[in-house]
Formats: structure tokens, sequence, C-alpha cells
């Protein structure tokens, strides 16, 4: 399984570490948002723990890679909607993830090592095991033994405030039965099976839509705006920890937290206090086998440590507290019939196989459509129209094929090709070499036309200010504008008519659109969202060439005369112009009155740095960055981010990490600090 989502061997040297890294964290937060605000994941849980655990492989093996935003260092996904949001005094933290009885004891031997020489511990760690309900995580705040405040887990730090429905939950006391002056809590909100599968088929005879599993049906009746709406549906909820008390006393283990819980009247996830690996592994076995009977979805059990002063010894990581782990349980599965391979078309022009599927019951969900992700993953299954496939419900939610019986695949079934072409507007789809996708190149494809707008608008491309996704929404889906340069075709008495858009609004995007024309050649080159095109190979290619028609003619030779722009980069430009409607809408924008040269540059002025290719690394105190790459390109110095053997000076301030190490080993110059600032 774990092939499913790996896309190359595991890298060897930092280069490929960064850029691994990099695209694990674009695939890690695009799952975590499909996950928990669109609650319409793509991937199963075992395949996204996969990809967090490469990810956390690459960041442990080359610590410097590791950056403030990266999926490690935060749990969960972003806040959306429209309701308030609240910053969480303690963070709701995620739990970290084991599939089997030897990964439990790997978390409990690292356990032990980390609490015996600070707990003097002679004896095993006492552990607490209770179910891991399947729903959406809530803090209850109580003030002076009345709810306060019902806020959902958010990303851990942000939660979005749900008071007025968690007040319509029948099991949420809204007194407690013994005064507390200040009381935190935090637990699972859920929809019972019996009444989800109730609600769907109502819903399905009124010819409405169904939810697809009970943790979403939670999830969006807990963000429901009405409470009256809320109040309708049946949710309830069990309390799986205490995290804040004052005014009284604070029990010394999590087990003792909950029945003090349950005796100020919370409904408590019940807990087994547990002496052994042993007990936790029947624990385990006992509700693997009994799940059908819970009146929940449950997808694992979770391990904790009972003392709460081991808890704050053992500590947490930032994603995870140390002291306890979710121990799932095994995906169910079944089989069925593949009767068609479709291929989708993603908003970055990604072609995706789906498999459609003879419908089969899984877990309480009818599974007709799985994705096989990738062309790599398509043919490392080998998955053909008329197979019958082993489905895994993976962590009970997502599907997937697991593969392929072979024995029962029928005669002249025949292997599927991924096309070149794209199937939604027919432009060329080429697979990049290195790549586990084929990319439709037309930056007008209806599939991404959306996405390329929006590309083409932010603020370091056009800068249209105003020009924002639910606007973009909104002239798609009117037919207002089917290709990027029908933006410039826009007028205000049109724009007034949309969704929350006055005239005084339609106006000033008018005059948003009106001055975008004039950005100089090197935003137009990075609007066009040429792929591996970013922002400083565009300003190189503005240098480069004089105006837009030179660079549409030049050849893969010349485009590779300009600096940092390799093979793999040179082909995707030409890929990108050799495409017909790609020539046609730059023809729309040059006929709209968008700038189309380069600007007149001012010569370099002479220096120490003219002519060279120059690294920064560490910090120099009173020279940002910014600054100090402006000076250095005004003397005609080539800004480079990674040290290679084409580099001739690294500039090195404080806390360099390993560039300076690197640079010393290929033989490049290395420029200090103190040396710099006395040039």
């Amino acid at each position: 399984m774990k092939e499913a989502v790996r896309r190359a061997e595991r890298p060897r040297t930092r280069e490929q570490a960064a850029r691994c890294a990099e695209e694990l964290r674009r695939l890690i937060w695009h799952h975590r948002k499909r996950y928990y605000v669109d609650s319409d994941p793509e991937i199963s849980d075992a395949e996204y723990d996969l990809l967090e655990r490469e990810l956390i492989e690459i960041e442990t093996a080359f610590p410097d890679l590791v950056i403030p935003d990266s999926p490690t260092q935060r749990v969960g996904a972003a806040v959306e909607g429209d309701l308030p949001t609240v910053r969480h005094a303690v963070p709701m933290l995620s739990l970290d993830n084991a599939t089997s009885k030897e990964e439990v004891r790997e978390w409990y031997d690292r356990l032990l090592r980390l609490l015996r020489p600070v707990a003097r511990l002679e004896a095993d760690v006492p552990l607490a095991a209770e179910l891991k309900i399947d729903g959406v995580s809530v803090s209850l705040i109580y003030e002076n033994g009345s709810l306060a405040r019902g806020v959902t887990r958010g990303d851990g730090v942000l939660g979005e405030e749900v008071t007025f429905n968690i007040r319509t939950i029948p099991s949420v006391p809204l007194r407690l039965l013994q005064p507390v002056p200040f009381l935190e809590v935090r637990g699972e909100v859920y929809y019972p099976i019996a009444a989800f599968r109730e609600m769907n088929r109502r819903r399905e005879q009124a010819g409405e839509p169904t939810f697809a599993n009970p943790r979403n049906a939670a999830a969006g009746t807990i963000r429901l705006l009405d409470p009256k709406l809320a109040a309708q549906r049946p949710l309830d909820l069990l309390i799986w920890n205490l995290t804040r008390l004052a005014g009284a006393a604070m029990p010394a283990t999590h087990s003792g937290c909950l029945d003090l819980l349950r005796d100020l009247g919370f409904r408590v996830n019940p807990t087994r206090r547990c002496r052994s690996l042993d007990e936790i592994e029947a624990y385990y076995q006992e509700w693997q086998e009994k799940r059908d009977t819970l009146p929940f979805e449950a997808d694992g059990c979770v391990i904790k440590v009972d003392p709460i002063e081991l808890q704050e010894l053992a500590g947490s990581t930032a994603r995870a507290p140390r002291w306890a782990i979710a121990y799932k349980f095994a995906p169910r599965q079944a089989t069925t019939k593949v009767l068609d391979i479709q291929v989708n078309v993603t908003r970055s022009g990604a072609l995706t196989p789906v498999a459609i599927l003879e419908p089969v019951a899984i877990g309480g969900a009818t599974i007709s459509r799985c994705t096989l992700h990738n062309e790599d993953e398509l043919e490392r299954k080998d998955v053909r129209i008329g197979d019958r496939v082993l489905v895994e419900r993976g962590g009970d939610v997502i599907p997937k094929i697991v593969k392929v019986i072979e024995e029962a695949r029928p005669p002249g079934a025949q292997a599927f090709k991924m096309p070149r072409t794209c199937p939604v507007c027919g432009a060329a789809a080429p697979r990049p070499e290195g790549e586990v996708f084929a990319r439709c190149v037309n930056v007008s494809c209806p599939a991404r036309l959306k996405e390329s707008i929006l590309h083409f608008a932010q603020r370091e491309a056009m800068n249209i200010e105003g020009l924002g996704e639910a606007l973009v929404n909104q002239l798609v889906d009117r037919g207002l504008v089917k290709d990027i340069a029908d933006i410039y075709r826009l007028d205000a008495p049109t724009l007034a008519g949309l969704e929350r858009m006055g005239k005084k609004s339609a106006q000033n995007l008018v005059r948003e659109i009106d001055k975008s024309k004039s950005a100089p050649l090197e935003r137009v080159v990075y609007a066009l969202g040429i792929r591996f095109v970013g922002e400083r190979t565009a300003q190189l290619l503005a240098e480069a060439f004089p105006d837009m028609d030179s660079l549409m003619q030049a050849t893969k030779d010349e485009l590779m005369t300009v600096f940092e722009v390799g093979p793999k980069v040179a082909d995707a430009i030409r890929q990108f112009f050799d495409q017909p409607q790609n020539a046609r809408l730059i023809e729309k924008l040059k006929a709209a009155g968008v700038n189309m040269r380069a600007g007149e540059r001012r010569a370099a002025a002479a220096g120490p740095f003219t002519g060279k290719s120059v690294v920064i690394t560490g910090t120099i105190e009173g020279w940002p960055r910014d600054a100090i790459k402006r000076m250095l390109v005004r003397q005609g110095a080539r800004v480079s981010d990674a040290v290679s053997k084409k580099t001739d000076v690294l500039i090195c301030g404080a806390d360099p990490g390993t560039k300076r190490d690197k640079a010393r080993a290929l033989g490049v110059r290395v420029i200090e600090a103190e040396e710099f600032l006395t040039r």
C-alpha cells in the first residue's frame, strides 16, 4: 500500500528532499482541506497517513527543511465559513496513528524511554483505552457552572464558535450538576448511525442529495447558521477529556477526570483502565469485532497514559501529544466490478483516472467510484475495465482499490492507456519527465479556467485587486468569461449585476483591470501560468527577450541560454506556446491592450558582483534579504536560491545552515557578513 502514494524513491540529496518535501506539503494541505473543510476526501486515511509519514521522515533526516507552516507543525485544516473564530487557550492537537500492535509497542517503548529518567518509574505506565469516535471534535467551556461557549477543533489553534448548535444537543448539560467556577472539556459530536440512515432515506425520497457518511452529516450540521435546523437533527456528544479546571481539585488520572465529569452531568466516552499492552490488545480486538453493534461510527481506539502527572512530563510535539496514540481498526473491504475508467481534469489541469464501480456497500456507505490517483498508480495496479477488484473503505470513510483479483479477469480485457489530450477541451496534455500527472496545457480549458484566472489576477501577477474566488466563480458559471482575455471585455454595468457587487465596486474593479494592462512583461509571463515558470524565471525571461513574440518564437536551445532555465523548464515553455489555444489567448490579450514588451533596462552599475551567480544565506543585521538582492541585481549579478557548481559567490550571514558547508565542498567562494559590508 505504501507504494500507492510514493511518487519516487526516497530522496538521497538535500535538493531532492527539498523538492519532495514541498510536493508532499502541497498534497497534504490539499487533502486536509478536502477532508476537514470540503468534507469530500480524495484518498484513504491510510494513504494520507503515509504522506505525512514520508514528510516527517524527510524533515527528520533534513531538519533545516522544516518550515513554520509545514503540515507537521500544524494540525487539521484552515477554518472556513461565516462562523466567528475563537483561539483555543490549549491547542486541540491531533493524534499519531498506529495500525498494528507492533507500532503500539514502539510507541510505548518510546514513552518508557522518555518517562523513566524523569519520573523514576519502577513499573509499567498505567494506561487507559477508549473508542475513537468518528465525528467532529469540539471544546466546551463552562463558567460558573453554565455552558458559555462551544468551539470546533478547526485547525487546532483557531476553531469556529458553534455554541448555539451545541446547545441543541440533548446530551450536553447547559448547567452542571455541581457549581464549578471554570471548566473546559473536549469531546466528539457524532450523528447516530440509525438516525443517519433514516435521514438519508428521507432525503433520497425527497430528491435531495444524501450525506456520504455520519461524520460528514455531523460536520455539516454543527456548522449550520440556523440552530433551529440543527435542532431537527439528532446529534449526540461523548466527552473524552477534561482540559482545564478552576475552583476544584483536578483528579490525578485521566480516568478519574472522566468519573468527575460523569458526576457533573456529562455523557463521557467509556474508558477501560489497562495495566499492560496485552490488556490494550484485548480491548482493541474486542471492539473491532463488536464495532457493528455501536450506535456510532468508530475507526479505532485511543490509548492514553492515565496519570495526569505523567502526561505532563511526556508533553507533546507540535502536532500530537506523546502520551496518547490512535490504534486504528482494520479497514473494511469488499469486492466489486470495474464498469469503466474515466479521466477527470483537476483545477490545476492534472489528468486523474477514476474507476467507476458496480455499486457495493462497505461500512454503511454505497461505493460507486474510486480514484486511481495517477498514471503510475493505474499502471502499478493494472486496473482494467471489467476487472474484479478488492475495495477498501480506508479509515471507514474513503474508498480505494487495494488490488485486482487477476483470476477473475475477463478474457480480452485491455490495459487502460491514459490520454495525451485533455478529455475536456482537446488540448495537448503531456506528462513531463519525472511527473506523476499529465497536464492540460490550455490555460483556458473549462476544467482549469477558474484557477487560471485567479492565478492571472493575483498580486504577484497582474495584481487585479477585487477579482477574488467568489466573483470568478460567478463570471465563469454565468458564461461571462470563457478565457482569461475575456476579463478585459467586462464593463461596470455587467459587473454591478452580479451578487455582492455594487456600482462602486464594479467601477473600482474595471479600473483595476484597465490598470493591469500596463503590467511589466515579467508579470504577464508569470500570469500566464506556464508550468515551472515562477516569478524569478519570468523575470529572467523578460530580461532575455525584448517582447512576447520573441519569447514565443524562441527555440528550446535559445530558452536554455537563459540563466536557471534547463531542459525541463524549456520544454514546458515550448509546450505552452505550441498550443494553438494559448497562442490565440495571447493574441486576444494583445488586442485588449495588455503590454507585451519589456521595459527599458537601466545599465547595471559596475561592482564586485557584476556577472556573478550569487546565493545569500543567513541574516545580516540591518540588511533585509530583499534589499541585498536588489543591490546585487543593480550590479548585474544573478541571484539564486540554491548553491550549485554554477554558483560563484555565497554571501554568508548569521545562522547560515547547510549552504555554507555545501559551498565549501564545491569550492564556491564564501563571503562573510563583515567582508560583504565593507564592499
